[in-house]
């Protein structure tokens, strides 16, 4: 009897023994470890989620308002929100002083600018038009070649933009003289040039004022986010896996 209880003494003993060895080291620290990553992961999936359904909604309004009827500009200009992308008709002059080289643009690979030229309606109005793609001169000074725009009363024929879509920064100018060189001029947003919008331009009243390389729509592609966020979901879902298994690892 004696020898049944120093056995059962020491089989209680080393069970207790084992439950510790076999205790998880530092279990806390590695399940916060595991939820911070998840729930990064879980934030990562929602961003990407959201970036993918405010593009597929961008490219529809894109799709459906340059598929619309072409309308005036003062139709248009009350509220430019509702008529971005739509083809927009205004008469007006070139202000030929006025104009700014949009740098970091590209055709087919070959460096360039694009050309923003101020425009002043019959009505009033002052805006940038975007005449369109340039190539770059000889050097980063150098002024491009320029397409030849009229300064007498014209029609012309173009997508409407919010000018918040025009980068901030310092850009190249155009001398009003017109001469070789080419001059800083800061933010397109800025100056008495802005009317909330500006203009794609596609055509007008004179041949010359179609340009070569027109200003290109953006890619109306969903993109990559829909597959971005499923991606961050399986990986919650295997750090979550992984942290189980190293608890069942360390309870065998």
């Amino acid at each position: 009897m004696q020898d049944e209880k120093q056995f059962s003494r020491g089989h209680l003993f080393c069970d207790r023994r084992t439950l510790k060895l076999n205790k998880e080291t530092h279990s806390l620290f590695k399940s916060a470890v595991a939820l911070l990553l998840i729930s990064g992961c879980l934030w990562a999936t929602q961003w990407q989620f959201q970036r993918g359904l405010d593009r597929h909604a961008r490219n529809n309004v894109i799709s459906s308002r340059i598929e619309l009827p072409e309308i005036t500009l003062g139709q248009a200009a009350s509220n430019p929100q509702e008529h971005e992308w739509q083809t927009v008709r205004a008469s007006g002059r070139f202000n030929l002083t006025k104009q700014i080289l949009l740098r970091n643009h590209y055709n087919e690979g070959v460096y360039g600018f694009e050309l923003l030229t101020e425009f002043v309606s019959q009505d009033g109005m002052k805006f940038w038009v975007d005449c369109g793609w340039v190539k770059a001169g000889a050097s980063a000074t150098a002024q491009p070649n320029l397409p030849e725009l009229p300064s007498e009363n014209v029609s012309i024929t173009g997508r409407l933009r919010l000018d918040t879509s025009l980068p901030q920064g310092a850009f190249f100018a155009i001398p009003s003289s017109h001469s070789s060189g080419l001059i800083a001029k800061a933010n397109a947003q800025t100056g008495e040039s802005t009317s909330g919008f500006y203009i794609d331009l596609l055509q007008g009243s004179l041949p010359s004022l179609t340009p070569t390389v027109p200003a290109e729509l953006p890619e109306l592609s969903d993109g990559p986010h829909m597959a971005y966020a499923v991606q961050w979901l399986l990986f919650a879902a295997l750090i979550g896996y992984g942290r189980w298994l190293i608890r069942r690892e360390s309870l065998q």
